[in-house]
């Protein structure tokens, strides 16, 4: 069986850097450039069949972040490229993008960001990460928590992992929502990624 071709669509408003991004997909077999343009609203109905949606935008980041969600409820996976100096990794994850890619980001590592974050998982470059840092700390109960929801387990199911109660998990999942502004299961499985508590992430 041949490998899908995943579609690919590029919205920047650099016109030199989208053309750039957009030469390298079409060099790269098992991707299909389906949609350029400078701006999500100029894109149209191009959009509906990308699998993937790479944003190098110049925007706010309340904006960019509104503009992933936007995004991300059409269905479309997102990444984000941006230099480190404009850009929350935090705020645009928890917003669903699924990569965020600094400018300064090799064309091996655009490729390779495109295909961890179309499989599901998520991407960080390194420059971009560094801004990690700054997320919330976790304790050592709270990444065993995150660790087995992001590897798909119930609330029993953690209780019973970690011999503990599930109004002890709900407890510690009520502090880790405190300390990231969410308690989507989703939003928790981001992090967790982000955080490297996932094998294989």
């Amino acid at each position: 069986m041949g490998t899908a071709v995943l579609r690919i669509a590029v919205v920047g408003d650099c016109p030199l850097v989208r053309h750039g991004i957009s030469h390298l997909i079409d060099t790269a077999p098992d991707l299909q450039l389906v949609a350029t343009a400078s701006s999500v609203r100029d894109a149209d109905g191009a959009l509906g069949g990308a699998d993937v949606v790479l944003l190098d935008l110049l925007q706010s980041r309340a904006r960019l972040a509104a503009t992933v969600a936007e995004l991300r409820k059409q269905g479309h996976a997102v990444i984000v490229a941006s230099s480190s100096a404009d850009i929350d990794p935090v705020q645009m994850i928890r917003a669903g993008a699924g990569g965020c890619l600094s400018r300064q980001a090799e064309g091996d590592e655009l490729l390779t960001a495109i295909k961890v974050v179309a499989s599901g998982r998520s991407y960080v470059s390194a420059p971009v990460g560094n801004l990690l840092k700054n997320a919330p700390h976790f304790t050592e109960r709270e990444q065993e928590i995150l660790r087995l929801l992001a590897n798909g387990a119930t609330d029993r199911e953690i209780a019973c992992r970690l011999r503990i109660s599930t109004n002890t998990v709900h407890s510690h999942l009520d502090r880790i929502g405190e300390k990231t502004g969410t308690r989507r299961r989703s939003d928790l499985t981001r992090l967790a990624i982000e955080h490297g508590l996932v094998d294989g992430a």
